[in-house]
């Protein structure tokens, strides 16, 4: 009957700084966002908390698994969790520091940062379980949405890039 906890848990896991993150930061969203210049293939503010729900819970349930398939917290764990731990707060810091700080510089490299650790984090649940690294590809694509995202946002917002500017 713990199993049930601990995957419920995993699962649930990455949308507690997702929401975190979407909590301090949703007054900045309609205040700076908005006005921000944005390319035309920018998904409507909507499509994000929904994207962000089935991404979040994909990719937790997959730490389940090569949680589960690693025996629990063993040496062999390591290296696995630790890549996805580290994407993980990489993907919780990027609000803050894109939203709340409104620094476009820091927001860049933090993404760029985590774009190398899920693909790391890919790489090595591949041979663990494959099933757990295949419900990353959906985060992956849309990591890279966003890379190329807040590329175009940092590039055509110059003025933006040195952080809050009231």
């Amino acid at each position: 009957g713990r199993m049930w906890a601990y995957s419920v848990g995993f699962t649930v896991l990455p949308h507690v700084g997702g929401f975190l993150g979407w909590f301090l930061n949703r007054k900045e969203i309609p205040a700076w966002y908005e006005k921000l210049k944005k390319p035309s293939w920018c998904p409507s503010r909507r499509v994000f908390p929904v994207a962000w729900t089935m991404l979040y819970t994909g990719m937790g349930y997959a730490s389940y698994l090569v949680w589960n398939d690693l025996g629990g917290c063993s040496s062999k764990a390591i290296v696995p969790l630790g890549l996805y731990g580290a994407q993980l707060a990489l993907n919780w810091a990027w609000p803050p520091l894109f939203f709340g700080a409104r620094n476009l510089n820091m927001a860049l490299i933090d993404i760029l940062a985590l774009d190398g650790l899920a693909i790391g984090t890919v790489c090595s649940w591949y041979r663990i379980n494959r099933v757990a690294a295949l419900l990353l590809l959906p985060y992956l694509g849309w990591l890279a949405m966003a890379t190329c995202l807040t590329i175009r946002i940092w590039k055509d917002n110059p003025e933006q890039k040195p952080g809050k500017s009231d």
